[in-house]
């Protein structure tokens, strides 16, 4: 019996799933993807499809390959040590901002709270191009303070990179630490996630799919690079983008939180906090956001059809995504590059419920 078959899968529709990444591949949704899917026990499946490029002569993807992880890094990174941070007593996620970092005042900022920027819904506009005039995560973190809120906070739910830059200084500020070493020291290493990376060396630039023809800003080419324009302009570390890694590793960290933070016999990370993080926040009546992360919505969901209510997940620019039922003990990562050549390819819209609709249609029993 196969690895597969014991986790409570068949094969033969399990199969399905590699062929949806298969056909997207073949259409030009992306070059090329790794496909993974775990329950608590273990890996259950692992697919390598395509090239890193569309050239016949590209490399081959392989399962250990590197993507860039784009908007993953929010709950990887800053959504984890908000909650570990919170559970050791070292951040209140409801006092306001502007206790921290001084220069957040004005106009309805006294109400902003670190809850209300992990649910997106602090008030803050989604996006500003601020790699085009600040030069250092100081002049980025000096330009979000100046900004005029865009709605009252609570009120509307509006996915923003600026709340979760704003989040990263909050968790230098509460940790005196770096949020890189941060990371690693709270994350990567306990977690065993050996090849998560802000910044990859040289040596690691085979096994790194690249991402976009960058013709407005760098004119090149973006490979071995963080991908988002403004992680670029902070040096490649940033709280909202920046991480590289591969699917074992998520595989790792999603099968950790289906663990309910617990580890080869080891408490890792609080119960108690990973299922209120992951569970909606319950601010702006209808959204779907937890903090952090995001929950599956009645329609349209990347997660497909059939990942139930309690569901967590989240996506990433560059064509990534994690998406966990842990009523079903599921666990899913998709890794793709479907950003080359150019972001206006929006065939991953379909990938990503297709590829989920076909995993949990391969489930033979529902396992909790």
């Amino acid at each position: 019996m196969s690895n597969a078959e014991r986790l409570g899968f068949d094969l033969e529709r399990l199969a399905r799933a590699r062929q949806v990444l298969v056909q997207h591949v073949s259409g030009h949704t992306t070059p090329g993807g790794v496909g993974m899917v775990v329950r608590r026990e273990g890996t259950a499946a692992q697919w390598a499809v395509g090239r890193h490029t569309y050239d016949a002569s590209a490399r081959e993807v392989r399962p250990d390959d590197l993507y860039d992880l784009a908007s993953l890094t929010k709950v990887v990174v800053t959504t984890t040590l908000c909650m570990v941070l919170e559970e050791a007593g070292r951040l209140d996620l409801d006092a306001p901002v502007g206790e921290r970092i001084s220069a957040f005042t004005g106009k309805g900022r006294d109400q902003v709270t670190a809850r209300h920027l992990l649910a997106h819904c602090g008030g803050l506009p989604a996006h500003r191009h601020f790699y085009r005039t600040c030069r250092s995560k100081t002049e980025v973190l000096e330009a979000i303070c100046g900004i005029a809120l865009a709605y009252e906070p609570g009120k509307e739910t509006v996915y923003s990179d600026l709340g979760f830059l704003l989040l990263g200084a909050l968790v230098e500020q509460a940790s005196g630490e770096r949020l890189e070493r941060l990371a690693q020291r709270l994350i990567f290493d306990p977690v065993g996630m050996e090849e998560t990376v802000y910044r990859p060396g040289a040596d690691l630039l085979a096994r790194i799919p690249p991402t976009e023809y960058d013709r407005t800003w760098r004119d090149r080419l973006v490979h071995g690079e963080v991908h988002d324009e403004n992680a670029a302009g902070m040096g490649g570390v940033a709280p909202h983008a920046g991480l590289f890694g591969t699917a074992d590793d998520l595989g790792r960290f999603l099968r950790l939180f289906l663990c309910e933070g617990r580890w080869e016999g080891r408490r890792i990370f609080s119960m108690a906090r990973i299922r209120r993080f992951t569970s909606r926040a319950g601010i702006v009546p209808g959204s779907t956001r937890a903090l952090g992360w995001d929950t599956v919505s009645k329609e349209g969901s990347s997660a497909g059809r059939f990942f139930l209510p309690r569901s967590y997940g989240h996506l990433g620019f560059t064509g990534t995504s994690m998406w966990a039922d842990p009523e079903r003990n599921l666990g899913v990562v998709l890794l793709t590059n479907r950003v080359h050549p150019t972001r206006e390819n929006q065939g991953i819209r379909a990938l990503r419920p297709a590829f989920h609709d076909a995993v949990s249609g391969a489930l033979t029993e529902n396992r909790g």
